[in-house]
């Protein structure tokens, strides 16, 4: 899976609690449409997300024919999002570029590429992410600029898959006739022993009575749901291994540029980790990365959170895009004193051990 995916997959996350709380049922398709200048049928550095694109996913029939059931046009970042009010399976279809629009990137939408099956990333309450390879689109001829030893590929037509065949009727075991039992051997009858007469009554003394055992004792109530209580933790309570299990959405080695986005990914470098930013300091922009990704883990373990993960995402994206170390610094302190649970008196600390003792 490469970065497009991961930025179109985190994206999704970080719009899926707000979604969920609108609808009980979507599909979201997701994928990337690069212009492959060179026609080599791979990305490369002469090539760039191309916008005005038409994507449209065709899924075969009950007869394995392929049919249309969506089309969308990509954006200035050259992605697109097919959305469907529905949750339904998707893995048997596929994605490719049908054709550009009117605010195509020139000539590029001349050729159209490979197309591309779906790939399943979440589904959860309700809700379906599917992923699609990066797609692209040729112009005619490549450009005078590529290297001489670009051989260009010819476009490849998707499979049709083969329709299934009925599965033949389900074998049914013929019973055989119950046979009829045997008769009992005969038994002759013993007459019983004779039961010898019982003992004399003896009058028994009662016990001393027997003191009633005490009351139980009251069960302490049921604890709380954690994702409804408020909890707000510093980055140090995130870096610890008895915790790691609240890493839940989001996992250490998640790549930076994934969780926040391109600008984050042209500023950090596309290497960089949540756990890696969990270390930074003396830099503003290294405590921006610090404070801004354990508030994201914060948002996504507490709905009482100050801030939900798209808000955290955004602060993020205005303070990179500003250039201001001023602002940066301002940032990371809005996200610095939620983090640390000033300004809302219940917020602490809630962890517990990962560990049993």
């Amino acid at each position: 899976m490469d970065w497009h995916f991961k930025l179109s997959f985190a994206a999704f996350l970080v719009l899926a609690p707000t979604i969920c709380t609108l609808t009980h049922g979507l599909t979201i398709i997701s994928g990337t449409v690069f212009c492959d200048q060179c026609k080599d049928g791979q990305i490369s550095l002469f090539d760039y997300p191309v916008s005005g694109i038409k994507v449209a996913m065709a899924c075969p029939d009950g007869n394995g024919q392929l049919t249309t059931r969506g089309e969308e046009t990509t954006n200035w970042l050259g992605t697109f999002n097919m959305r469907f009010d529905e949750t339904s399976d998707l893995s048997n279809c596929f994605a490719q570029v049908s054709g550009s629009g009117q605010a195509s990137g020139g000539a590029c939408g001349a050729v159209s590429g490979p197309a591309r099956p779906l790939k399943l990333m979440y589904n959860m309450f309700g809700m379906a992410m599917y992923a699609v390879d990066t797609l692209i689109s040729q112009p005619v001829q490549p450009m005078s600029f590529c290297p001489s030893s670009s051989v260009p590929v010819p476009a490849l037509v998707p499979v049709t898959p083969s329709p299934k065949l009925p599965s033949p009727p389900a074998f049914v075991p013929v019973t055989p006739p119950p046979t009829m039992p045997s008769p009992p051997a005969f038994v002759p009858v013993t007459p019983p022993p004779k039961v010898p007469s019982p003992p004399a009554f003896v009058p028994v003394t009662p016990p001393h009575k027997v003191p009633s055992p005490p009351a139980l004792p009251i069960l302490p109530p049921m604890p709380p749901f954690p994702f409804l209580e408020a909890s707000a933790c510093p980055y140090g309570k995130w870096m610890m291994p008895e915790y790691r299990c609240y890493w839940k959405v989001v996992s250490p080695d998640t790549k930076v540029g994934v969780v926040f986005g391109l600008l984050a990914a042209r500023k950090y470098g596309m290497e960089m980790t949540l756990w890696e930013g969990l270390n930074g300091r003396g830099e503003a922009y290294k405590t921006l990365l610090r404070e801004g990704t354990t508030a994201l883990l914060n948002s996504y373990n507490s709905v009482q959170y100050p801030y939900n993960p798209l808000g955290v995402v955004e602060r993020m994206n205005w303070a990179l895009m500003a250039g201001s170390t001023r602002q940066v610094l301002h940032t990371a302190l809005s996200f610095m004193k939620a983090n640390y649970g000033f300004g809302h008196p219940a917020s602490t600390c809630r962890f517990t051990s990962c560990t049993p003792n």
